[in-house]
């Protein structure tokens, strides 16, 4: 097995996003970012072959980048309010819940400052399901409550009632400093698994909210040593990772 002094601390980050898509079977992966899509690529070549990539605008490739299939915009939205695609998204704030906002921060009325607006975040995460990536993980993004509602949380989404909740699920949230989830009772973030090197205390000071955690919380998996090949010399060779992720 490989050793944690010789994996980067973006190589967990692939690894722990890459989990998101296990057992998934055959949906439209769609990540947002670069070790998303490192890390969806690396699902497709390992534990889920069945994983549908896209050019990220209307073709379906395959694991060498050749074109595989057409997915015109009626299609692709098919796929979307069927539940068969999981996104992996970005969030300029999010709250215990798992409430998302990239619209705006401060008063919608008189923002302080004007982000991406909510684009297609609603739909996303009330018809497929929805994980997050965060690159700095820090208390500006984990926030108490977020200023504007963009992505669906749990809490939200169970109270629109039965239509909301149907495909609603947010299976992970993947830092820079570990991996969270909501397999709590009450739907509120969980500290799922720590990166190597990063402590508890380093996890709950970078976020805005008392995290549920267990007594003892687990290490991010290792990658085996195929997946840091892969990823080192097939699917990332140029070393992008690092430019997300400082070594």
């Amino acid at each position: 097995m490989t050793t944690p002094s010789t994996t980067t601390r973006a190589e967990y980050c692939v690894i722990a996003c890459a989990e998101a898509w296990r057992d998934n079977g055959e949906v439209l992966a769609s990540p947002m970012g670069t070790i998303p899509s490192i890390g969806a690529r690396l699902a497709k070549r390992t534990f889920s072959p069945d994983l549908l990539l896209t050019d990220g605008e209307a073709m379906i490739v395959g694991l060498d980048g050749a074109t595989e299939g057409w997915l015109p915009y009626r299609q692709h939205l098919a796929m979307v309010t069927g539940g068969r695609r999981h996104v992996m998204m970005g969030a300029s704030q999010l709250d215990r819940f798992g409430n998302q906002n990239i619209s705006c921060i401060g008063d919608w009325a008189r923002p302080d400052r004007q982000l991406l607006g909510v684009r297609g975040a609603p739909v996303n995460t009330l018809n497929n399901p929805v994980s997050y990536w965060v690159p700095r993980h820090s208390p500006r993004v984990f926030v108490p409550k977020v200023d504007m509602i963009s992505g669906v949380g749990y809490d939200s989404a169970a109270a629109a009632g039965p239509s909301a909740t149907r495909y609603h699920r947010i299976p992970r949230v993947v830092t820079n400093l570990g991996v969270l989830d909501f397999e709590t009772g009450d739907r509120t973030m969980r500290l799922a698994s720590l990166h190597p090197g990063v402590t508890v205390a380093e996890a709950e000071e970078a976020t805005g909210f008392p995290l549920v955690r267990p007594d003892e919380v687990p290490a991010t998996r290792e990658p085996t040593p195929e997946e840091l090949r892969l990823i080192r010399e097939v699917i990332d060779p140029e070393g992008l990772r690092d430019g997300e992720v400082p070594v």
